[in-house]
């Protein structure tokens, strides 16, 4: 269900943040776009969001994103298990999201990417012998 998970890193200035982050990677974002008042990027298992402290306050609470297969069957386990929807399922850049808070509290947004963002960033590094944590 789970095809991977980053650690999400807050900023005021994506820039700034990925300049260290590409030092330590050796290595440009895989994935990098805007999405409202947002500047996103996925380096390695790292996720920066990027804004005002304005833009970012309504998410400072959660985690991930985790990216999954698919977003309905992960949206009924999460009902399942006790969860709460915070954010129904939404397209999005990158394909569907969802934010849920489980029945501990945990905040989490899951993503189901796009087929072609599938591929190009789970399945061929898959086939390469990569970790998700070297793209």
């Amino acid at each position: 269900m789970i095809l991977k998970t980053y650690a999400r890193m807050f900023s005021a200035d994506c820039d700034a943040t990925l300049a260290t982050l590409e030092r330590l990677h050796g290595r440009k974002p895989h994935i990098r776009f805007r999405f409202g008042a947002w500047d996103l990027a996925g380096i390695g298992d790292m996720f920066v969001v990027a804004g005002t402290e304005e833009s970012l306050a309504p998410i400072r609470d959660s985690h991930g994103p985790v990216i999954v297969r698919d977003i309905e069957a992960v949206e009924a386990e999460l009902l399942a298990c006790g969860a709460t929807i915070t954010q129904p399922i939404v397209d999005v850049p990158t394909g569907r999201m969802l934010y849920a808070r489980h029945p501990d509290g945990l905040h989490v947004e899951y993503v189901e990417w796009t087929d072609d963002l599938v591929e190009r960033l789970v399945r061929a590094p898959q086939r390469e012998g990569r970790l998700s944590s070297e793209l």
